[in-house]
């Protein structure tokens, strides 16, 4: 299919292009590839915000407040929000396009939906070259919403420049913020529903997990330079009240200033580096993973080896470097 017409649009910021071409890439990875290589020099322009958070903390009311912020700045912003998959039917409720319904009539503002179509780590497969398209289409700040929060979370680490976790008071999130992985992805916690009880207690809590991660995550001379964005920042940490807007301009501000240290620190390159890694490598695992179950599913060859592993004469690890060896990637 010719796309040449919808990526002139989309350069020319018209929405429908825009809508159009995410689903082109959401559907295809050929299309995918064609489309990014196409609108690929036009990236980069974006500030890339990540928003996370366990459920019942408020990130649509959240997230709907800061739009509103950055619109009123003469801001372009883009939104993906991504939602969890039926193992079973392989559908979504995207019930954020039900929740962030009073952004739909706001001029410079795009919000999309995505299943994350089961992929652990809560980014769809697809997300990357979503960001894309909506850098292209001209928006100043894209913000990625994932699927809560946990150990297999953490994909969004890769994709952002400023991560964002949402904690409330009283959920019981203090296991789920200490999980392996989400303490070191963060660079600002907020505590959202400052009004309620404990809102204050939430934040000494924050601060005293971070104390108990510092030796390892700042002072360790051990940490690779993959984490080297996190290994120089303390996260930092706020309280707000979404539903009127309380204290958004001092979180405003954090972000402002995490943007500045990855610039003037040269953490910036770092970030750019491994996130480019990281797609490649997802693209390399979705690519080979697909020509590995056409070649299950077709040759003959490789049903015979599956015969042998069902008599016990041939193990599953043998079989798979047999395959490896088809498709010629042998060491």
């Amino acid at each position: 299919m010719e796309y040449s017409n919808l990526i002139s649009q989309l350069l020319k910021g018209h929405p429908r292009a825009a809508a159009r071409l995410i689903t082109f890439v959401e559907n295809d990875i050929e299309a995918a590839e064609e489309i990014v290589n196409s609108i690929y020099e036009h990236t980069g322009n974006a500030y890339i915000l990540g928003i996370t958070g366990a459920p019942g903390t408020g990130k649509s009311t959240f997230i709907s407040t800061l739009i509103k912020i950055y619109v009123e700045q003469g801001k372009k912003i883009g939104i993906i929000c991504v939602d969890p998959t039926s193992p079973l039917t392989g559908g979504a409720l995207l019930g954020d396009r039900i929740r962030m319904k009073q952004l739909f009539s706001i001029d410079n503002v795009f919000i999309r939906s995505m299943a994350n179509r089961g992929q652990l780590g809560g980014l769809a497969r697809a997300t990357e070259d979503v960001i894309k398209i909506l850098d292209a289409y001209g928006c100043d700040i894209v913000i990625v919403e994932t699927v809560g929060v946990g150990q297999s979370e953490v994909d969004i680490f890769k994709s952002a420049h400023t991560v964002v976790v949402l904690l409330v008071p009283g959920l019981g999130d203090d296991i789920q913020a200490i999980k392996s992985g989400i303490m070191e992805i963060t660079d600002i916690f907020v505590v959202n529903k400052m009004d309620l009880p404990g809102a204050d207690k939430k934040i000494a809590e924050i601060q005293q997990m971070l104390e108990f991660k510092k030796n390892y995550k700042y002072d360790s001379k051990e940490i690779s330079e993959k984490f080297a964005k996190i290994e120089q920042w303390t996260p930092e940490i706020t309280k707000v009240n979404s539903k009127i807007g309380e204290n958004f301009d001092e979180l405003l501000g954090l972000i402002k200033k995490h943007k500045s240290f990855l610039e003037e620190s040269g953490v910036i390159s770092n970030y750019l580096k491994n996130r480019i890694t990281n797609e490649t490598i997802q693209i390399l695992k979705y690519k080979l993973t697909e020509k590995v179950e056409e070649l299950l599913n077709s040759d003959k060859e490789i049903g015979k080896y599956i015969d042998q592993a069902i008599k016990k004469s041939l193990d599953p690890y043998s079989m798979a470097n047999l395959i490896i060896k088809m498709l010629g990637l042998e060491k």
